[in-house]
């Protein structure tokens, strides 16, 4: 376990809380709100109490409780005030804050902990849309800040994705036969990450679309036997480090897949960003996020 992170610095503390360093210097030194270590050279360091605690003073602070009068609690009494606010608001905030300590920690018990309590209460597809998106957005930030190493990244990804395949099955079963469009979802070649395209099959799912989901790294010529079996088909991809050149890999989709007829292909992920819709053909359509698509759908 010796990539557990038990010790964070200030730095750390304000990635992951939101709460600006010299905020945190304050609420320390007026108010006694952490107790951190300091190293030989007088350098802050906090263990993992203090991060959670910081997170639950961040989340009661967020609600209205004024730090004054949050330090003046225990702290078990601080997590049972989190406790009492979750429940009659939003429990967003100490859901992400609760995702987040068990990414840190490794704690696949907490993660599936706060999944089955959200559950009770939500749709899969609002957990996906209104927490996983936003906390993984954060957890980018977090792993290019140095906040986090790459391997909690991909311990949290593989939870979620765990959580995406049962969903998947699930309504994979109810899709309408009868349906004429049939979606089919890859990734290029040398694309990896292939959350955001299991998503997309849920979420097409979910609607009774038809899908033939391919995964990762799939040449767009292996692809043209489909053409054999299917007329009609719909391509989508969600590109996040390839290709790396976007307008050759469309030109080989429209030389490759589009020699009979024109096909569409919707695209999404941080490759199309700054793409400009208008800069290209009609069948070629660009997304800009997952819920802008999800809405069309609805």
């Amino acid at each position: 376990m010796e990539n557990v992170k038990q010790n964070f610095s200030i730095k750390d503390l304000e990635h992951l809380s939101g709460i600006k360093a010299h905020t945190i210097r304050i609420w320390e030194k007026r108010y006694n709100i952490l107790s951190p270590e300091r190293t030989d050279t007088n350098i802050r360091t906090y263990d993992l109490e203090n991060l959670q605690k910081i997170l639950n003073v961040t989340f009661l602070n967020e609600h209205g409780y004024k730090i004054s009068r949050i330090a003046k609690l225990t702290d078990v009494e601080i997590s049972t005030m989190v406790k009492n606010v979750a429940a009659s608001a939003s429990v967003k905030n100490r859901a992400i804050n609760s995702f987040k300590i068990a990414m840190i920690n490794f704690d696949q018990v907490l993660f599936n902990k706060t999944y089955n309590m959200l559950i009770e209460k939500k749709e899969f597809r609002e957990i996906f849309l209104e927490i996983f998106i936003p906390l993984l957005d954060e957890i980018g930030l977090l792993w290019q800040t140095d906040t986090i190493n790459p391997v909690h990244e991909h311990f949290l990804v593989n939870l979620i994705k765990q959580k995406l395949y049962l969903n998947i099955s699930k309504y994979g079963d109810a899709t309408n036969e009868n349906e004429d469009d049939l979606y089919v979802l890859f990734l290029p070649e040398n694309e990896i990450h292939d959350l955001g395209i299991l998503y997309l099959n849920f979420e097409l799912n979910f609607h009774g679309k038809r899908t033939i989901y391919l995964g990762p790294s799939m040449p767009l010529k292996d692809m043209k036997y489909l053409l054999e079996i299917h007329k009609d088909l719909k391509f989508m991809s969600y590109l996040t480090i390839a290709p790396l050149e976007m307008d050759s890999f469309l030109e080989e989709f429209q030389r490759e897949l589009c020699t009979e007829k024109t096909l569409d292909i919707s695209l999404f992920g941080a490759k199309i960003q700054n793409l400009d819709p208008n800069n290209y053909p009609e069948n070629i359509r660009i997304y800009k996020s997952i819920t802008e698509f999800a809405n069309q759908l609805d």
